[in-house]
Formats: structure tokens, C-alpha cells, sequence
């Protein structure tokens, strides 16, 4: 049999919520093969939390109440010291969209265009560098704030109402056309979890799933493929749901003040020798 290595326990959580099981999480191991930094590691620990009959607001309160309650139980303070910052989870925490957030960094409101071309002029007239990968606006606002804010996220900062271009199964926003119902926690200035409230729409789903699908043909490494069970899943109908992803490993690394997310894991990769041996070789030569 063919067998593949999981990039997320996502899609079966879902399938237990269709079949009547309205709670659900599980804490496991995840592979995603998208490089080595002090951030990433391919293989990482994160654990994932659905409850039926509530949405993106009831998930924040419920991500902000555990780690608070972490860091007092574990660490003996909510004043978490990370190099030369100290982050802050006893204050209640920041909630933000990141089109006001990005519009406070860049000066730009991408809110006001339609136009993509024209919001690729003002991108680059705030020093915002337009990949290819960008087509439309809202992937354009997610590469924003990627480039002008993440970084300067200290201390706990939910960021709200994300691109549906860049959520592909995230709710839609029940007020605002284009954005969905999701949020991602930011603390020094690096992501520690994701949710949002979940899209139940089998149509809409597998559009989404299809367009991802096309993305992953041509090139994108990130993109994914379509399940068609998980589709077949929906059809059935799933009650109205939130969902939670928290990486353990990073959120282990916010804990103990550690730089690297080399330092929480046990067998971290790491470069093999023969490739060092490499590298050197050419940088001696260049």
C-alpha cells in the first residue's frame, strides 16, 4: 500500500465531528517538508482542538485562557522573559484585524482597492516587495503583513479576518465579503496558533480544494491536494464548528525562552556532515 507521512490531523478531527463527536482534539506528530529554520523543523508536535456549536470568538477566549493557565502552572509567572523581551499573557491580549494592523505599518488600506494593479502600485510605493505567487488583492494584504508586521507582534496579538484566498478552509466572514472568520496568534513576533471558525459548505469546499489542487500542479509546495472523502464528509453535514491548531513546539520554545526550535526537540534535523563538507568546499572556491 501506499502510505503517506500527515501534514495535519485536521481533516479526520472533522470527519469525528460529522459523526456526532461534538469535542474532539489530539496532540501528534506532523511532517511538512518546507526547510529548516530557528522556527521550522519538517517533523514538529501540534495539537488540534474542534468543538461543535461555536466559532472564532469562542476559540480565541478558550487559546487565550490555556496558555495563560500554562504559564502560571508550569512557569510560576504569566511575564514570559524571551531574549530581551518579556511577553505579557496575563493582560488580556490584543485582537486586530490585519487590514488595520498592515494600514498602521504601511500607511496602505487594501480594504479600498478592487483594482489589483493598483494595489500593487501602492504595495510598492510602501516598500512591500510583490512576489509572483501574488494575483490578488488579499493574497497581496497576507504578504503585507507578512513583510511589515509579524515581527513587530511582541506581545499576544490575535490577528483576525484573514484573505479567503489565503484560508482555504476557514468559515467566511458573516459581515465582510472577501475575508473569512479566522485568526492566528502572534507572540515575539512569530505565529503560535491558527483557528478558525470552519467552512461547512460542501460546494464551497471543494472550489476551494480544486483551486488549492491547481496551485499545488504548478509549483506551490504549500498548497494541497483535494480529499475527496472529507468533501463526501461535509455532504453528510457538519454542525457549525471551530477550530484550534497550536504548535507545541514553538509554544515549548515561548515557555523556556529557547532561540531555536532546535533546542525543545530531541533528534532535531540537522544538515548532514557530507553536505557541510560541501558547502565548504564551494565557499572556498568562490
Amino acid at each position: 500500500m501506499p502510505l503517506y507521512l500527515r501534514i495535519a490531523t485536521e481533516l479526520h478531527l472533522k470527519r469525528l465531528v460529522v459523526g456526532g463527536f461534538e469535542r474532539v482534539f489530539e496532540m501528534g506528530r506532523i511532517f511538512r517538508n518546507e526547510g529548516v529554520s530557528t522556527k521550522h523543523n519538517p517533523e514538529f508536535t501540534s495539537i488540534e482542538v474542534y468543538q461543535a456549536y461555536g466559532d472564532y470568538i469562542d476559540m480565541m477566549d478558550l487559546t487565550e485562557d490555556l496558555i495563560r493557565s500554562l504559564a502560571r502552572d508550569i512557569i510560576g509567572t504569566v511575564e514570559l522573559p524571551y531574549g530581551e523581551a518579556i511577553a505579557d499573557v496575563g493582560s488580556p491580549w490584543r485582537r486586530e484585524t490585519m487590514h488595520n494592523l498592515v494600514q498602521a505599518a504601511t500607511g496602505v488600506d487594501f480594504a479600498e482597492f478592487s483594482d489589483f494593479d493598483a494595489a500593487v502600485k501602492a504595495a510598492e510605493g510602501a516598500d512591500i516587495a510583490v512576489p509572483a505567487k501574488c494575483t490578488t488583492v488579499g493574497q497581496l494584504l497576507n504578504e503585507a503583513f507578512e513583510q511589515k508586521v509579524e515581527e513587530t507582534l511582541i506581545q499576544p496579538t490575535f490577528v483576525t479576518e484573514y484573505p479567503v484566498e489565503v484560508s482555504p478552509l476557514a468559515k467566511p466572514h458573516r459581515d465582510k465579503p472577501g475575508l473569512t472568520e479566522r485568526f492566528e496568534l502572534f507572540v515575539v513576533g512569530r505565529e503560535l496558533a491558527n483557528g478558525f471558525s470552519e467552512l461547512t459548505d460542501p460546494i464551497d469546499q471543494r472550489d476551494r480544494l480544486e483551486a488549492q489542487a491547481a496551485k499545488k500542479a504548478a509549483g506551490d509546495v504549500e498548497a494541497c491536494d483535494v480529499d475527496e472523502d472529507f468533501v463526501t464528509a461535509l455532504e453528510y453535514g457538519m454542525p457549525p464548528t471551530v477550530g484550534l491548531g497550536i504548535g507545541i513546539d514553538r509554544l515549548v520554545m515561548l515557555l523556556t525562552n529557547s532561540e531555536s526550535i532546535r533546542d525543545v526537540i530531541a533528534f532535531p534535523l540537522l544538515k548532514s556532515q557530507g553536505k557541510i563538507d560541501q558547502d565548504a568546499e564551494a565557499s572556498a572556491e568562490s
